[in-house]
């Protein structure tokens, strides 16, 4: 099975505007203006440069249009420096602020990594194909030493940024995976709730690793319900 990718190229409506949160290019948040409760999305990746929020502008109109209020967030990407891209999602969310109201906190693959890390301890969190057990990973060798190269050494040197080996925060916690990923397989979310069992994982047969953020996928739904349920 080859993963499809199309939702990284699609053209989508940008946002209804762009706010900083710092003083560096990529501290800067999207936002899409709905009536609902705010979803914050986290991008994927691999922590790497070259994948930025743009890939998210499907998702987040979608979202929109189901009556979320929506921020697409970037952060630095800079190999070896995995503190700049986590202190920059925790500066965004703040940013956001209580003005925004109930937030669920929505990451995809390395992003969910940091939405799993990073979010404020009573925000609802939202993780979809997350790279939840960064050492399982690295045994794994997904992206070809993707972990190694944002942490800039081995995992065991940095457990405190390894969600797996952290105690979750006080809000609730879903996973959502796709059983045939290829690209973080569903048993890296499996360790993830091995470990932390008051934490859900839903899998979604069949599934690949990029239709949880396609809205013209059949994963959709699921990620819908599971958001919907996590705002209640």
């Amino acid at each position: 099975m080859s993963e499809d990718r199309s939702v990284l190229e699609r053209d989508a409506p940008g946002p209804d505007e762009t706010v900083g949160y710092g003083p560096a290019p990529d501290q800067v948040s999207d936002l899409w203006h709905g009536p609902g409760p705010t979803v914050a999305l986290v991008h994927g990746g691999f922590w790497r440069p070259e994948y930025d929020r743009v890939h998210l502008r499907p998702m987040a109109n979608a979202l929109r249009e189901a009556g979320w209020n929506v921020a697409a967030i970037e952060y630095r990407r800079e190999p070896g420096r995995p503190d700049a891209a986590v202190e920059d999602v925790r500066a965004a969310l703040a940013a956001l602020g209580p003005a925004s109201g109930p937030m669920v906190v929505a990451g995809h693959s390395a992003g969910g990594h940091l939405a799993l890390l990073a979010s404020p301890r009573e925000a609802a969190v939202l993780a979809l194909a997350p790279v939840a057990d960064l050492r399982l990973a690295h045994r794994l060798d997904l992206d070809e030493g993707a972990v190694a190269d944002f942490l800039g050494r081995p995992p065991d040197e940095r457990p405190d940024l390894d969600p797996v080996r952290l105690r979750p925060g006080a809000g609730r916690v879903t996973l959502v995976h796709g059983t045939d990923d290829e690209r973080v397989p569903v048993e890296v979310s499996e360790s993830y709730v091995a470990v932390h069992p008051e934490v859900s994982l839903v899998r979604i047969p069949d599934a690949g690793h990029f239709v949880v953020i396609d809205p013209e996928s059949e994963a959709w739904p699921v990620v819908l319900r599971e958001l919907a349920a996590l705002a209640r």
